[in-house]
């Protein structure tokens, strides 16, 4: 949006680009304890802290009923600054009563359970508890764990869906005669014969189609490269015919998402774009080009 002025207002498309619903992540045990958010399909850590509770050994000397009530207190006073601190992190959320949906807690049982149960959290994060999930780690790698545990309460979220997704081509793709693909060259194909259900897509896919013709014979050709960030297509070296040798000219330019969102259209296809924000997303990317598909059936593809 351009007013009379010396900038452009960008505040609309802040407004567009956020998360409609948020969660806060919380996973902890007597030792530790780790904050984060879901934002859509992203985890956002925040940071941790460590308690001071001393370990079930007392020192010699000490007698079992003192070093119970010390331990007590320790663990009272740590679970205090875990709801302070989650409580403060968590309000200061913009848009606090619109975009906040709830409160997802991790850890080992029962610290997770004497938490939630001992009123340590503010009344409106308290409310907003949507539930207790048995989590191995309580640190940042819990966070990812945790919305693992919870996809179940978290159905509809963005990361879950996307999740669902890669987890099916991922067990297609180790069964025999199963029915993925994966690679620009196979989904192409697959698209072409109408055989893809779902087409898989990562959303750091920065490559062009491009369709490009001589300008002496009319030989042409069509090629898919990778766009860097900062540049275009015309930095990019067409080369000569390899028909005549003479010069080559683009006469296309197609983003390869829009290009193969529009065959999957064609036959009705499903099209998800998946985020790198999980293990899997990334593994779509890093492993498989950023293209892949689930198949309503098998082909030589």
């Amino acid at each position: 949006m351009y007013r009379c002025s010396s900038k452009f207002e960008l505040e609309p498309l802040r407004q567009m680009l956020e998360e409609k619903m948020v969660y806060g992540l919380l996973v902890l045990d007597r030792r530790e304890a780790y904050w984060g958010f879901l934002r859509g399909n992203r985890i956002e850590p925040i940071g941790g802290a460590t308690s001071t509770v001393p370990g079930k050994q007392r020192k010699g000397g000490q007698s079992a009923a003192r070093f119970g009530r010390l331990r007590e207190i320790a663990i009272n006073e740590f679970y205090t600054k875990v709801g302070e601190r989650s409580s403060a992190i968590f309000l200061a959320e913009k848009d606090f009563f619109e975009r906040f949906k709830g409160v997802l807690i991790g850890g080992p049982s029962p610290t997770k359970e004497e938490f939630e149960a001992g009123g340590f959290l503010h009344h409106e994060i308290q409310k907003r508890v949507t539930g207790l999930f048995d989590v191995a780690y309580t640190n940042e790698d819990g966070l990812s764990e945790l919305v693992d545990a919870a996809k179940d309460a978290l159905k509809g979220m963005t990361v879950i869906k996307e999740k669902a997704f890669m987890d099916k081509f991922l067990k297609e793709l180790v069964k025999d005669g199963g029915l993925a693909a994966y690679g620009e060259e196979s989904i192409r194909k697959n698209l072409e014969i109408g055989a893809v259900d779902t087409l898989l897509l990562s959303g750091n896919l920065r490559k062009s189609r491009l369709k490009i013709k001589c300008q002496s014979c009319g030989h042409s050709e069509e090629r898919t490269v990778s766009m860097e960030p900062g540049k275009t297509v015309k930095d990019i070296t067409l080369g000569s015919c390899p028909e005549c040798t003479a010069p080559r000219a683009l006469e296309e330019e197609i983003d390869i998402v829009d290009e193969l969102t529009k065959l999957a259209d064609q036959s009705s296809a499903k099209v998800e774009m998946i985020s790198d924000d999980f293990e899997e997303g990334a593994i779509l990317f890093s492993a498989f080009g950023g293209i892949a598909a689930i198949l309503r059936y098998r082909t030589g593809f």
